[in-house]
């Protein structure tokens, strides 16, 4: 290799290192001379670093370097994400877990305000309440109920082993200020939060449910 054509796959290396996001060839051209054998300099570049650890790969024609997909296991790592829950969160699940099941509307009305989709959303994602059966009624409306993960992760063996709302409060788990008065004695004056957003399509997560 002759040091013209070593200094262009130098040159190459550079500046796919430094990029930000994959190049084409016309960026790469761009910045070496007229007569540079690109597609060649791009080739010996990637034998170079075939094997190794990082490797040249043609994403969608563009060019970049990405780690060995052989090195996934080793590169992989998990890690625990601490959320605290907004107090609407909390109420909510407090509700469903003392009432299950539970539609939304009951839930509405025992916490006295519009549960938004983000509130019944958060749940879900951390895996504490699902959809249950609808409720025969008019309309059938959709119940929630808690999960197995929520008895784990807040180390109950069963609903029997729900702690009583002082426990709740002393544990941190819920607001030290009185919220709502139809939690399982949850609360004693009817303070209750700024309304939220009506959302008509919270009952969307269930669609397909049997009945």
């Amino acid at each position: 290799m002759s040091d013209d054509r070593g200094q262009q796959v130098r040159v190459v290396e550079a500046l796919l290192f430094a990029a930000e996001e994959p190049l084409d060839d016309a960026s790469l051209k761009a910045r070496l001379p007229e007569d540079a054998p690109l597609g060649e300099l791009l080739e010996e570049l990637r034998a170079l670093y075939a094997g190794r650890g990082v490797n040249l790969v043609n994403v969608s024609g563009r060019w970049a370097f990405r780690t060995a997909t052989d090195l996934a296991p080793f590169l992989r790592s998990e890690r625990t994400v601490r959320r605290k829950l907004s107090r609407a969160a909390v109420e909510t699940l407090a509700i469903v877990a003392y009432h299950q099941p539970v539609t939304r509307a009951e839930i509405e009305e025992m916490r006295g305000v519009s549960v938004s989709r983000g509130t019944l959303e958060t749940l879900l994602e951390a895996g504490w309440v699902r959809p249950g059966r609808r409720r025969q009624t008019p309309g059938k409306p959709v119940t929630w109920i808690t999960t197995d993960g929520f008895l784990e992760h807040f180390g109950l063996s069963s609903r029997d082993d729900l702690p009583g709302v002082e426990e709740l409060k002393a544990a941190g788990l819920l607001d030290k200020r009185p919220a709502i008065s139809a939690v399982g004695g949850i609360g004693g004056d009817g303070e209750v939060d700024r309304p939220e957003e009506e959302d008509p399509d919270t009952e969307a997560f269930a669609e397909g449910l049997p009945e």
